[in-house]
């Protein structure tokens, strides 16, 4: 197993590298099985990390919980890949009939967004198979910058400033991050001694014997710093600006795995600080942010005029809901928040490639100016309303069985009330995304005529049918695998082995 980690990042890494020299019909083709590749290995991992952990030379680690998060990022990027090559199809035959500069300009762009697609894949692959807090601190960084020329990578004045302002905020709460990194190294140094070097696992194991403070101090400073990344309240100002300004294939990395990675070294840190001061500490401050985040979606879904930036806003209240989720520290409540990371993942990725081809047809993004998309659009009208059905927690599909978990646990745990105030924030939520989505997908209006009923490019639409598949078997009959991963993984989390 320790070859598959290898090429869990070997792969991406190689594509990357390819994507520097190679034209964008061989970077086409080298991302697609990239992407593919990526999630097959991440597959084959899944049995030795239900049973174990695995170790590569000191740098790579893989558990249950890690393996959870790859499987939400490779999946993300087989899917991502493919739906690329039909977002860019339209510039490609623009560039192919104009020829010269245009062809060239073109030809600049694809190169870049090839180079970063891979590179940001490759970096949140890294993140969750890092054997220690500080590497992955630095694969976070990492994500971060890569992202960021992402966003601004279409030039224009709004995606320049919401890169600036992602850059900015992003940083100041990676800043503080690293500051909870060092309260932690300096707890395990209390025991470990100095040439400790922030592995996992022996942290894990002597985590009873930590000093208190430290671990409090870093456990908030985490929550606060990597929640930046998360958007979590009161640090999430970046996100809608960035998800709705960022092309439309990064708006799908950036919300279905990026916040998830980063969710992702919250709860190691959750981890030790559970092992050391026991859950309720812990579980009332992601309470806390949690029911804070879930609240602002709620209500700020009902205003949003812009549908990128509607599905960036229900980002927010997914990572909420995680966190509350969280709180909650029962074995179903932990289960369902990890079924939540992969089905969130494929629902808001489906939902994001369908509001890319409702933008790509419309040539707006302004739901305004959006009607009858169901008429215009035969196959991704009715797959973009059941992705927001999906999104909204409607049965059959995975986010329900996940949400479903999520509740029953906590309504099992000491305290009740967060799991009412889930389901009465969640509901208001499913009801401000439904809003925006009826006159975009069934009010006739002005723009039904002079637009042709038809699909922009089947590329864009076969992604979204393989995470409408997903959906419904995760939310049906998730195999047995799978099952056993997410059982494992919610040990973990609770400090077992």
């Amino acid at each position: 197993m320790g070859m598959v980690m290898v090429l869990i990042l070997a792969v991406p890494l190689a594509a990357t590298l390819l994507s520097v020299v190679m034209p964008r019909s061989f970077n086409e083709s080298a991302t697609v099985i990239a992407g593919v590749v990526s999630f097959g290995l991440v597959l084959a991992l899944i049995p030795a990390t239900t049973t174990g952990t695995v170790m590569v030379g000191g740098i790579l680690r893989a558990d249950s919980l890690s393996t959870v998060f790859l499987l939400a990022t490779s999946f993300l990027y087989a899917t991502t890949s493919v739906y690329t090559i039909g977002y860019l199809s339209h510039e490609t035959r623009l560039a192919a009939t104009a020829g010269g500069a245009q062809a060239r300009e073109f030809s600049r762009y694809s190169r870049r967004f090839y180079i970063g697609l891979n590179a940001f894949a490759w970096s949140m692959l890294c993140a969750p198979l890092a054997n220690s807090l500080a590497l992955l601190w630095i694969a976070i960084e990492i994500t971060t910058v890569v992202s960021a020329l992402l966003v601004a990578l279409d030039n224009t004045n709004g995606a320049t400033e919401a890169a600036w302002k992602y850059v900015l905020i992003a940083s100041s709460g990676l800043g503080i991050a690293l500051l909870a990194t060092i309260f932690l190294y300096y707890a395990g140094a209390q025991v470990l001694g100095e040439s400790y070097d922030l592995a996992i696992d022996p942290l894990l194991k002597v985590a009873r014997s930590l000093p208190q403070t430290p671990v409090q101090l870093a456990f908030v400073l985490a929550v606060v710093g990597f929640g930046t990344k998360v958007g979590l309240f009161p640090v999430h100002t970046w996100l809608p600006d960035a998800h709705a300004e960022a092309p439309t294939p990064v708006s799908v990395l950036l919300s279905g795995a990026l916040l998830a990675t980063s969710f992702y070294a919250i709860l190691r840190f959750y981890q030790v600080t559970v092992g050391s001061l026991g859950p309720a500490f812990p579980q009332t401050t992601l309470l806390v942010f949690g029911v804070l985040s879930l609240l602002l979606a709620a209500l700020f879904l009902f205003s949003q005029q812009n549908i990128k930036r509607m599905l960036a806003y229900s980002s927010i209240e997914h990572m909420g809901i995680l966190a509350i989720g969280v709180s909650f520290g029962t074995p179903l409540a932990l289960a369902g928040v990890l079924l939540h990371v992969l089905a969130h993942a494929t629902a808001k990725g489906s939902a994001f490639m369908g509001a890319g081809v409702l933008v790509r047809k419309y040539g707006t993004k302004d739901l305004a100016k959006i009607h009858g998309g169901l008429n215009v659009l035969p196959w991704s009208g009715p797959l973009f309303l059941l992705a927001i059905f999906a999104l909204g927690a409607l049965p059959p599909f995975g986010i329900f069985r996940s949400e479903f978990e999520i509740v029953a646990g906590g309504l099992n745990s000491p305290g009740n009330t967060g799991a009412v105030i889930l389901i009465a924030l969640a509901t208001l939520a499913f009801g401000g995304l439904t809003l925006s989505m009826t006159n975009a997908l069934f009010k006739p209006g002005p723009t039904d005529g002079p637009i042709p009923r038809g699909e922009p490019s089947i590329w864009m639409v076969v992604p979204v049918l393989a995470g409408m598949a997903v959906l419904l078997l995760l939310g049906m009959h998730p195999p047995q695998p799978l099952l056993d991963l997410l059982n494992q993984g919610a040990i973990e989390l609770q400090g077992g082995q």
